[in-house]
Order: structure tokens, then sequence, then C-alpha cells
């Protein structure tokens, strides 16, 4: 008989959420001091059954957590998905399994429970390909060099007739909400937001790990007086020689449901007095951002990463969930060393729908899981996954008819960070 693994993977206990929390400080490299109030606090929202830890004797050794969430696919639809954070592994236990256990407890719940897709932010790229997760969306920052810009500097409001006004964020907790989910429904790639998000982001939930500085929230406003947009910033209060002001305004966040609104809150941030920078906050890789501004070059870009990674459970629902702009069929062999979503399928799309199902007719493409994942949002290229050697063409032109049908018109993008 093999020797007991002496770590024990299990879901924590209320008296265990201390030395869960060391972990997780530990492997995030932060102070392991845990106040009672990040006690109570985390205990008051994690899912327990759904709050892994792996324990060598009474130490906790490794995290893991994961939580009800909704993902939109392409065409606005929302499945639901098993976000997955808190990840760590203490150093002193590495290469021994514990991550592979937790996340092979977890993904399998996950399935049982009818999860469409596991989705993650990864903090390092070569971890999570190994588990069927694929890198879905990207982001982007910039930093915009204001004076550079050429914007007219007597700006003083939209020119469509609608309106910017600044609010408070007990305004932002009633309009925020139902703003957001007006823009995740036509945003692929946007995830769903819990009331806790917007108590944290308004201030009234406030944490020891992220000190909290009141920001400035400004609404763009339609000139039929609908609320389309909506922004949180602040500012640094820096002078140069001379007593010129240097001001850099940081974006927390933008969202915005038309492309009227979106210009006219970049606009706005850059006509506020004394601001000669504005750092952009992660945002879509297709931005209107640079191009917005009258000289693109004022913008530079100073991140551009993978962003939110999806590993696809339910291959039949995630491609039947999306729209396609065009017609096709195709026969697909999706491979998965874990066993969770591997088959051929068939997917006949179009403009009205699309069916998928198991098939016996032979494959015209061959791919991971993971790629699936890449391609299922629209972002990435069949094209260019052949010409690096990811998936296989088993009929020629194949991958061709694959960017055809699953490609889009504007690129996925999650704002959020989970």
């Amino acid at each position: 008989m093999a020797p007991r693994d002496p770590i024990d993977v299990r879901p924590i206990t209320e008296p265990e959420t201390r030395e869960w929390i060391r972990a997780l400080n530990a492997g995030f490299l932060r102070s392991p001091e845990v106040s009672e109030r990040e006690l109570a606090d985390r205990w008051s929202y994690i899912v327990p059954e759904r709050t892994l830890g792996a324990f060598d004797g009474a130490r906790c050794v490794a995290t893991f957590r994961s939580f009800p969430q909704e993902l939109t696919t392409v065409g606005g639809t929302p499945v639901p998905a098993n976000a997955i954070s808190n990840v760590a592994v203490t150093a002193t236990h590495r290469r021994r399994g514990v991550l592979s256990r937790m996340m092979a407890r977890d993904l399998a719940a996950a399935k049982e429970r009818g999860d469409v897709v596991a989705t993650l932010i990864a903090a390092e790229y070569p971890i999570y390909g190994r588990y069927g997760f694929g890198p879905a969306t990207s982001t982007t920052e910039w930093t915009i060099d204001v004076p550079r810009a050429g914007l007219d500097p007597r700006w003083s409001g939209p020119p469509d007739g609608g309106r910017i006004d600044l609010v408070d964020a007990e305004d932002v907790r009633k309009i925020g909400p139902e703003l957001h989910e007006r823009f995740r429904r036509i945003q692929p790639g946007a995830v769903s937001r819990t009331d806790r998000w917007w108590q944290i982001n308004t201030g009234v939930l406030r944490l020891d790990s992220a000190p909290w500085t009141e920001p400035f929230y400004a609404v763009y406003r339609s000139p039929a007086g609908e609320i389309e947009g909506l922004v949180s910033y602040e500012s640094d209060d820096k002078w140069g020689d001379a007593k010129q002001p240097l001001n850099t305004a940081d974006v927390n966040w933008l969202i915005a449901v038309t492309p009227e609104a979106e210009r006219a809150l970049w606009q706005y941030l850059c006509s506020i007095d004394w601001i000669t920078r504005v750092k952009t906050g992660w945002r879509a890789p297709d931005d209107l951002l640079p191009h917005v501004l009258p000289d693109p070059r004022a913008a530079h870009v100073t991140t551009q990463a993978d962003w939110l990674w999806v590993r696809i459970l339910d291959v039949v629902r995630a491609l039947e969930a999306r729209t396609y702009a065009g017609t096709g069929t195709l026969v697909l062999e999706v491979t998965d060393r874990d066993g969770l979503s591997a088959g051929r399928y068939r997917l006949d799309a179009g403009p009205d729908g699309a069916s998928c199902a198991s098939t016996t007719l032979a494959a015209e493409l061959t791919l991971d899981v993971g790629e699936l994942a890449a391609l299922w949002l629209g972002d990435e290229s069949a094209v260019r996954l052949v010409a690096l050697g990811r998936i296989r063409e088993e009929r020629e032109g194949a991958a061709s008819v694959a960017d055809a049908l699953l490609r889009t018109s504007r690129r996925p993008w999650c704002p959020d960070i989970f």
C-alpha cells in the first residue's frame, strides 16, 4: 500500500480561517498578520465548501477559492462561470502536486454543478495552461501626455448636447450596478459584479490591505438625460519648477455603454485643470484610445498583457451560447488531459443561432481545450494558432473557416480583477 500523502486538501472550517489567510498572505508575500476585522470580513463572503486549504498537520500551506460568477459571451448571453481566486502555495511545499489536487477537486465540482466555464486572472503565465485554461482576453494601459494630445483647451462639455456631472459615492451605489449590467450585456468577456464590489469601490467597506482614498466620480448623461457612462478617478498633487502643475489623473475604472459616453469621459479627464497626465487603468486592447485623441501618439502603452483566462467545462453549451457573424459548419476534435471536455463536436453556426453536438464525422481541426477557450470569445485566430503549431488542421482551410465563424469585430475585454 502506498504511503498516505501527509498533505490534507479540504474545505476550511471557520476556526481555520485565520491560518488560511496567513497562508494566503505568505503566498502573496504580504504580512502574515491577520486582524480581527479581516478575519470577520473574509468569513462573511467566502463559500466555505468552495474555499480549500492544504494542511500539513495543523499548518495551512496552500489556499484556493472559487465563487459563482457570470461571464458574457459573444452576442451578450451570460453563462454560469466558476471564478477562481486566492490561489497560493507556500514556497516550502511547491512541486508536490498540491495545486493540481485543489484544481482537480474544484473543476470537477464546477462541472457537476453545471458551470459552463471556469475563469481566473493569472498572476503568472505558465501555470494554468496545464489545467486546460487559455488566455481569452487581454488588457492595455495607456498614459496620456495631455499637453501633447491636441485637445481643445476650451472644451467645456460634450459636443453632442450631453453633459458631464460630478457625483458622490452614494450616487454611484445607486446608478453603478444598473449601468454595469447594461455594459456587461454588450461586452464579451465582462463578468458580473457583486454588491461587495460596489461597497469596496465606493468606500463603504474598507479593507486593511487597501487603504482608502475617496476618489472623484463623474457621469456622462446623454442629451435625453440618460446615464451612459461612469468613471472613478484620483489625482496626485505635484508641482514643477516655476509653479507649474504636473498632476496625474489615475483612472480606477471607466464604463460606458455608448461610444459618445466613452469619448466624452476621456475628453473630460484630459480637460481638468492642472492635469498633465492621465493614466487610463486597464482597458480593452481596442479601446477608443488612443485614436479618440487628435494626436494618438500622446498616449503611450505602459502595460499590455493577457488578462482573463477561461477553462471550458461544457463545450456544447459554450459554443451554443454565443452568436456568430457568419454561417458555416466545423468539426472539432477537442483534447483534454483531465477528461472534462474531451470529444469530437460538430458546430453548425449562423447569425440566427448555433447547434453543437457530439459526432463521429472526421475532425477538421484538432485542438486542446485551452486553445478552444482562447478562440471562444473571439480574440484569437485559428490560422495564427496553426502557424504556432498549437492546433492542427485536419482539413485544409478549416482554420480559416474557424476564424470566419469565431472572430469578432470588437475584441473581448474583462475590466475586473478577482
